[in-house]
């Protein structure tokens, strides 16, 4: 079959390409068409000269207009820091109790300190704050170190027994099972003692041991009526708030092994507008002293 055979219906030529007896029509493709895809090779030719688009060894061809989307994102993250660097220099230098009284700062402020926790703080105390076991939950009134402005930019500063930040929060409790401290009799009365502050009483006996075996060995730290002291992170016994649960097995655990967690120092991780704002966000979560 000749190449230049024309169709008999439409007069136009065939390319020679025969499949079941159909014979291929050699049409040509639009002008249009044709136009636009030259077009689209001129513009990658500009795009290639004028933007970064051929890959080097650690890098890009720069283009004559230097411009990239990232530079653009960092052009205007600066933008927006220089504009919030007004607030944030206040922030960072005004007592923070001045600032809680600022109605605007404080706003901005807590919007700030909100996006400080969720990412540095939520994947232990939760997205909401709630906290879980063995992590405070921040909206209630409970405060192992206290809950004042001041407490609370001291915890997130320095961190709880955070080795790295000489002035961190320090106790510890002692494991007073597992350094023979107690004996096993001693450890279920007290167990007993500090269910029946919250719960109901099972054994009443076991309840005034244990009271004694509290007051002559966890008195010191928890306060003779068991309502903590912040002043060394000893925990409320006596209100139905518990870390790490209200479960006799929990809490027998709690006597046994000690509970001495540890929190970081982020004084040494974020700077001191950021430490303020996430201060004022978690006091005004609601349990704020």
């Amino acid at each position: 079959m000749a190449k230049n055979e024309k169709d008999e219906i439409s007069g136009t030529e065939t390319t020679g390409h025969t499949w079941d007896g159909i014979k291929e029509l050699d049409t040509p493709l639009p002008r249009w068409w044709l136009w636009t895809f030259y077009g689209t090779i001129a513009w990658a030719l500009v795009y290639v000269v004028l933007y970064p688009a051929i890959p080097l060894i650690k890098s890009a061809t720069p283009g004559l207009l230097g411009y990239t989307s990232r530079g653009a994102v960092a052009e205007a993250i600066d933008e927006a820091r220089e504009s919030q660097s007004g607030n944030l220099n206040q922030i960072a230098t005004l007592p923070l109790e001045e600032v809680r009284s600022n109605e605007d700062l404080f706003r901005f402020a807590v919007a700030g300190g909100r996006s400080a926790y969720a990412v540095n703080c939520s994947q232990c105390h939760g997205d909401g704050a709630i906290g879980s076991t063995g992590y405070p939950n921040l909206n209630d009134d409970a405060w192992l170190w206290g809950g004042s402005l001041d407490d609370i930019y001291m915890t997130i500063a320095h961190g709880i027994r955070f080795s790295d930040d000489e002035d961190t929060r320090v106790s510890e409790m002692p494991a007073f099972g597992r350094d023979e401290l107690l004996e096993a009799s001693d450890i279920e009365d007290v167990v007993a003692y500090v269910i029946s502050l919250t719960g109901e009483v099972e054994d009443t006996a076991a309840v005034e041991r244990g009271a004694a075996v509290f007051a002559d060995n966890c008195a010191a730290c928890h306060g003779e009526e068991a309502g903590g002291d912040t002043s060394q992170g000893a925990p409320n016994l006596a209100d139905p708030i518990w870390l790490y649960g209200d479960e006799p097995e929990a809490i027998r655990e709690s006597v046994v092994e000690g509970r001495n967690g540890v929190m970081p120092a982020w004084a040494h991780r974020l700077d001191e507008a950021t430490i303020r704002q996430l201060t004022l966000y978690v006091h005004s979560l609601g349990g704020g002293e």
